[in-house]
């Protein structure tokens, strides 16, 4: 294999293969990405057997051929190479190396045989559709706060895609939860979705999703099974498996009766919770809510370190109520508000609490109160 590609193009494909890769694993191969040349394109595959990335680029192939190479150091030494280089990668089966070369800087790597590289079995897709990036962006980044780091509940562990039916007829759902918090998010049926097997997207092939949405101009085919979830553009493709439980059911913990409203400026709230939450130390700091007619006071009470109180004026009209929420919690759901300001609906001070962007119902969140 003998290939000239240049290095923007090179550090884009390997990063993202260099991302998937398990740094810690009994299996050598799993480290390195699989290079494929043919024609005039180079393919970049890495896999840690349960989410597989192949990015296509164009290079100038003189010679094809396929070897695999550690994924980390070649994203190393591209990464420290000069902007605009011409990287030239080439293999000698007989000594077993790749040699990178870009302008006076040669680099000798060690490969392993591409015949040991796992290759994702192929999955019958019983659904696929198209949805423009900045779609699935905004179901999966308003979600993935939400997703639990509980090992022991593993069906929590992922953002749960699905069909259903919301205000105006279907649509494509994504939800998280941990428990505590909840996010359920919206956005209108693409069209082929239908008939869709609702499948719980791991958290890290969340994350490594992001890198795919980044481009606003792009569509994305999704592909779903009931085992596996396709994301693919192009020049990227991702596949990854997908967690075998039931998610629970949601709706039953999204509350419908909450009466009281509030409505506040989300930046200003947002700060005004970092800026209490300051003197306590604790993980699960908690900062008490004092409602009163159009005005919100914000306290924290940390007997070791300090107390701190902030007043916001705020619109709300029902009577007192003092509930206490984790700082952490209400600082992430209220960075999560698009629009200018967030509204919050109250039952009672022991009572999962509701939270959306103005009156959109498109993005729903809930919070668990805690005692203060």
């Amino acid at each position: 294999m003998k290939i000239s590609i240049e290095r923007g193009a090179l550090l884009k494909a390997v990063g993202q293969a260099q991302s998937v890769v398990e740094r810690r694993n009994t299996i050598p191969i799993l480290a390195n990405v699989l290079i494929e040349a043919e024609g005039d394109t180079v393919s970049f595959r890495a896999t840690d057997l349960d989410i597989e990335v192949v990015d296509r680029t164009p290079a100038v192939v003189e010679r094809a051929g396929a070897t695999t190479v550690s994924a980390v150091m070649l994203h190393e030494i591209v990464r420290k190479l000069p902007d605009g280089a011409l990287v030239g990668l080439s293999e000698d089966p007989a000594s077993g190396r790749l040699t990178v070369t870009a302008g006076r800087s040669v680099f000798s790597l060690a490969t392993l045989p591409r015949e040991d590289f796992p290759v994702m079995a192929s999955s019958e897709y019983s659904s696929t559709f198209k949805a423009p990036a900045p779609v699935l962006r905004r179901l999966f980044d308003k979600a993935k706060f939400a997703i639990s780091t509980e090992e022991t509940r593993y069906y929590l562990n992922g953002v749960y895609m699905h069909v259903a039916t919301g205000e105006e007829g279907s649509v494509l759902r994504c939800v998280a939860t941990d428990g505590h918090r909840l996010a359920r998010i919206d956005a209108a049926l693409p069209e082929g979705a239908q008939g869709m097997p609702g499948v719980i997207v791991p958290r890290k092939t969340v994350n490594e999703l992001r890198k795919l949405l980044d481009d606003d101009e792009v569509e994305i085919a999704v592909s779903v099974s009931e085992t596996k979830v396709r994301f693919a553009t192009p020049q990227i493709t991702m596949t990854s498996k997908v967690i075998d439980g039931t998610f629970p059911d949601y709706s039953r913990v999204i509350p419908t009766a909450n009466a009281r409203r509030l409505e506040v400026d989300a930046q200003e709230f947002a700060k005004a919770v970092d800026r209490v939450a300051t003197v306590s130390s604790e993980r699960s700091r908690a900062v008490k809510l004092s409602l009163d007619e159009d005005r919100l006071v914000l306290s924290v009470n940390a007997p070791d370190s300090g107390a701190a109180e902030e007043e916001l004026a705020v619109a709300y009209g029902d009577e007192r109520l003092e509930i206490g929420f984790n700082a952490k919690y209400l600082l992430e759901i209220a960075s999560q508000v698009d629009r200018e300001n967030a509204v919050f609906l109250f039952n009672s001070s022991g009572d999962p609490t509701l939270m959306r962007e103005g009156n959109d119902m498109s993005a729903v969140y809930v919070v668990m109160p805690m005692r203060v």
